[in-house]
């Protein structure tokens, strides 16, 4: 690695510790020359996604996009920047794993709809208007009866197991 004072290639790494996201190693290194202390980062090289679009178009994978598109289905509802977060991090993961080279827009937005479901309905409502394009009301409605038997499905189990507990 070259230093970036002396631009000698000779230094020792003196620490090495995972950073925050878990993908990438950070080194502290000092140069053998100079004794210049400097910060490294390592990841591994991803392999481009593509994400392949209804028109059939390709573009580059991106998690500022979905970001961006929870974020406004979210806006002034109880989910935290965290909860995002990992269903950010759930989504891509699924996504490099079981996709090499080219995903579709259409599986992506299922599983951030999948996700949002069982994080927040409003959120997941909002965000289906954007992302289905409904033509009239009754897909609308039809929408909103599908979260409906979901909460119901859901609180029968949640009072099942607390009656058990």
């Amino acid at each position: 690695m070259r230093c970036p004072r002396c631009n000698n290639n000779k230094s020792s790494v003196i620490d090495s510790r995972q950073a925050e996201d878990g993908n990438t190693i950070r080194r502290r290194r000092e140069c053998d020359h100079c004794g210049t202390r400097f910060t490294t980062f390592e990841r591994i090289e991803e392999v481009p996604l593509l994400v392949v679009k209804k028109d059939g178009t390709r573009e580059q994978f991106s998690r500022d996009k979905i970001l961006n598109g929870i974020i406004q289905s979210a806006q002034k509802r109880p989910v935290s920047s965290t909860d995002i977060e990992n269903v950010i991090s759930r989504i891509e993961q699924k996504i490099r794993s079981e996709y090499d080279s080219e995903v579709s827009s259409e599986v992506i937005g299922n599983l951030v709809m999948d996700e949002l479901a069982d994080l927040d309905e409003i959120t997941y409502v909002r965000f289906a208007s954007v992302y289905r394009s409904f033509k009239d009301v009754d897909e609308i409605e039809n929408l909103l009866q599908q979260i409906t038997n979901r909460v119901r499905s859901k609180n029968k189990k949640n009072k099942v197991n607390d009656e058990t507990n």
